[in-house]
């Protein structure tokens, strides 16, 4: 009769494995928000004009 024994994981692994999956979501979407204009002008979508002078005051 063959043994063969089972898969284990340790805490200390899988709080690694844990650790290097919550970094590579944040790092996601750190890169994501840093190159978000250049997303969007790869869509074709232009950033609305600033139109803050326009609010009745001439002075």
């Amino acid at each position: 009769m063959h043994f063969s024994p089972l898969p284990y994981l340790d805490p200390g692994s899988g709080s690694l494995i844990i650790q290097i999956i919550i970094a590579v979501l944040l790092g996601l979407g750190v890169a994501l928000r840093a190159s978000w204009g250049k997303i969007k002008g790869l869509f074709g979508i232009k950033p609305k004009a600033d139109d803050d002078d326009t609010d009745g005051d001439s002075n």
